[in-house]
């Protein structure tokens, strides 16, 4: 007998789809998308996910009754009255929330009236009858063994806040095989999603990068010298570790050493993909290139960032339509054999509560993650980032490879904010020829003016300062003369690219007219005034850098792009501070650190000067790194505040707010959408948006040049408030205070 409960309607042609069929695939789904230790409950979760459609109220609902429906609260009910505890209660927090996203738990005294901040506890009061009698014809709810499960969850478990922080990771990952086994099966059926998918080679990949890395000439003293700390990374290749610790200089060839060792490891030990994370949007596009043009067709790499579109995307090939279904539906769920994305994209995707974030996580197993710049991992959510990468990595077969020139000592955070048995292995022990990779000794010039750094500045051929403000960026820009360059988050997005296209030429022309820079007349000089942005993923070569006094990391960043391509043997990084300037009246742990560091090493990039930097600042925010795991806010997995904690989970400042300008036709269609519809496509938006404070933004309302429609999204109405050099204004022409 056909079943008369329907789950779907295709609207393009009537089909149905009965709520029988639609559970059936995604348990099946949901059971392929997990590990072994997980199929049996990820695919009762699928079963059980939408018996409330079986309830007489939502077939009239689905019939076209308008009437409101909760469906998602009956499956939980039930798999939390049959299951074993705690497997019933993961499931009940998973499947109450397939939709609105995993709810908070709550306590016992919660109202089941309570529709603004509705708890589990709250919602699984709701219904006291048993439903079932329909769903129960026609499926069956079968039993499950806990014993196995009860064991995975507790060992490793000194204490109640690791049981409950894992506990917590756990449901977040069963969400994600039942939410993305739902959506998937629900676009397929109603003919909104295609079954592309993006293609990866990961033998010819390597067969590709091994043709490049053998092509690199080894003959000056330099290159022998990368070529052995690459060949002890590769010499590891075969060894069993969670974690590894690839700690290489700049300039020795991290990036092409890590993407070679992540794919020997996923072809030796048969992973599914390859995530490459970064810290910042702009590092991306410089690294999907490089890996792009070594593949080319063997990998289509998924790009998933902020500032990226794949609608947006107008290459040749590339831009086919499969191509972009593939990309589109691999962006929903890092379906892909090598993933390049953010630290925020990654860690606030693991945190969140939402399906649309949280779809990724299952994909995220069975994976090789590099974590590139892993020094610049958040450090007020250090802890649950850690957390994250142990449990990819002990539990879910996931292996990570921490990447950066400055390491600090990951072995011991990781066992002392993680889990205490994590395996850490070192990459690199043998650290006798770093020095071979220093090219600019570090100079503290101590205080200066704004007018004493420029007359130093102004002298070099080729120079980079970074400062820490914004507003202090501007203000010596504009001071500046000559051939100058500005850069910071003031300017629009696709303005900061052009302006780096435009040094790179200028320094690459100043090069070629003048070999070793030498005798640079002043019209010629290149100055460029920064903020940290470029301190990563920007390949530039200055012949002289200045910082201000910042963490030492940030100084060693920075000193990156001087001489970065080793010509010469005394190029200088210059450390200083301004005199009586905002940021010296402010009491930063990080400036204060690196000062008395300065004072006391001759050499502040030796490896015991970093050492000790790290040593240092994580013991000084001992208490702020343990305040921001889940189980800081409970002591229960009955009450875990999945929502309250996901909302919070925010690594980037939450001080910032977006202009968007119009700065092309493209920009200003999308403005146009925003001011009549309310509604654009904001990835593609992002990048003609500036960052500011929020004191800032509330500047530009009182002056009435920007709106945001209703939308949320701010744009500013007056093009007078924007500079194609500095970025956002916040005083017109004509105004003044």
């Amino acid at each position: 007998m056909e079943s008369k409960f329907i789950a779907h309607i295709n609207e393009m042609d009537g089909s149905v789809q009965t709520v029988l069929e639609h559970s059936r695939n995604t348990a099946e789904l949901s059971k392929q998308f997990a590990i072994p230790e997980f199929q049996e409950i990820a695919y009762i979760a699928g079963l059980a996910h939408d018996l409330g459609k079986w309830e007489e109220d939502f077939q009239q609902r689905i019939r076209g009754k308008a009437i409101l429906v909760e469906h998602s609260i009956d499956g939980a009910i039930e798999v939390n009255k049959l299951l074993p505890y705690p497997i019933g209660k993961m499931l009940a927090y998973c499947i109450a929330g397939h939709h609105s996203g995993i709810p908070d738990g709550g306590n016992k005294k919660d109202s089941p009236d309570n529709y603004d901040h509705p708890t589990l506890y709250g919602r699984l009061q709701r219904k006291d009858r048993s439903i079932y009698e329909a769903y129960q014809e026609e499926l069956q709810i079968p039993d499950i063994d806990d014993k196995e499960f009860k064991q995975l969850l507790t060992q490793d478990c000194n204490n109640y806040k690791v049981l409950v922080d894992k506990f917590a990771f756990f449901t977040r990952y069963c969400f994600s095989c039942l939410t993305d086994a739902d959506s998937i099966d629900t676009g397929t059926f109603c003919g909104t999603r295609t079954n592309c998918v993006p293609h990866t080679d990961f033998a010819k990949c390597l067969q590709r990068l091994n043709q490049r890395m053998s092509s690199f000439v080894c003959k000056t003293e330099l290159q022998k010298a990368r070529s052995v700390l690459q060949e002890q990374v590769f010499a590891k290749v075969r060894e069993t570790s969670e974690i590894s610790l690839m700690n290489m200089p700049t300039g020795s060839g991290k990036t092409l050493c890590s993407i070679k060792f992540a794919l020997e490891r996923a072809i030796r030990a048969g992973k599914k993909r390859i995530i490459y994370i970064i810290p910042f949007n702009s590092i991306i596009d410089q690294t999907v290139g490089e890996f792009e043009g070594i593949f080319q067709e063997d990998a289509e790499i998924l790009r998933h960032q902020s500032s990226f579109s794949y609608e947006d995307d107008d290459g040749d090939e590339s831009s086919s339509e499969d191509y972009r279904d593939a990309m589109k539906n691999a962006t929903e769920n890092w379906d892909a054999g090598i993933v390049i994305t953010t630290a925020v994209q990654f860690f606030e995707s693991l945190y969140s509560n939402r399906k649309k974030k949280l779809r990724k996580l299952h994909n995220m197993a069975d994976s090789i993650l590099i974590f590139d710049e892993a020094h610049l991992m958040p450090q007020n959510f250090l802890q649950p980032c850690l957390q994250a990468v142990s449990f990819l990595t002990k539990y879910f077969h996931s292996e990570a490879v921490f990447l950066t020139a400055t390491m600090p000592d990951f072995k011991s955070l990781v066992q002392k904010y993680a889990l205490s048995n994590s395996q850490v292995v070192d990459l690199i022990e043998d650290t006798s020829a770093f020095h071979k990779f220093k090219k600019c000794r570090y100079v503290n010039m101590g205080q200066v003016s704004q007018s004493q750094l420029l007359q130093e500045v102004q002298v070099q051929p080729s120079a980079l300062v970074i400062v820490n403000s914004k507003k202090m960026a501007k203000e010596l820009y504009q001071l500046c003369t000559g051939n100058k360059y500005h850069l910071s988050t003031y300017m629009a997005a696709c303005d900061r690219q052009r302006v780096i296209g435009e040094i790179k030429d200028a320094l690459e022309l100043l090069e070629k007219d003048f070999p070793g820079l030498q005798n640079v007349p002043e019209e010629r000089r290149i100055t460029i005034i920064s903020t940290s942005l470029i301190e990563a993923g920007v390949d530039l070569d200055l012949f002289s850098v200045y910082r201000e006094l910042t963490g030492l990391d940030s100084i060693l960043q920075s000193g990156g792009r001087c001489n970065r391509e080793g010509k010469r043997s005394d190029a200088t990084t210059f450390v200083f501070s301004f005199i009586e300037s905002e940021s010296q009246r402010q009491t930063d742990v990080r400036m204060e650190l690196t000062k008395g560091l300065l004072e006391k090493y001759e050499d502040i990039s030796a490896p015991e000067c970093i050492t000790e930097y790290y040593d240092r600042l994580f013991h000084m925010r001992e208490d702020q790194i343990e305040n921001h795991t889940i189980s800081s806010e409970c002591s229960d997995i009955n009450c875990i505040p999945f929502r309250s904690y996901g909302e919070r989970f925010k690594i980037i400042d939450a001080l910032t707010a977006s202009v968007a300008v119009g700065l092309d036709e493209k920009s200003l269609e999308l403005i146009r959408q925003l001011e009549y519809t309310g509604q654009c496509n904001v990835r593609e938006l992002q990048k003609y948006t500036c960052s500011i404070k929020p004191w800032e933004l509330d500047a530009l309302i009182d002056q009435h040049v920007v709106k945001d429609y209703g939308s949320g999204i701010w744009c500013l109405t007056n093009r007078d408030y924007y500079d194609d050099e500095t970025g956002i204004k916040f005083e017109g022409e004509d105004y003044f205070i």
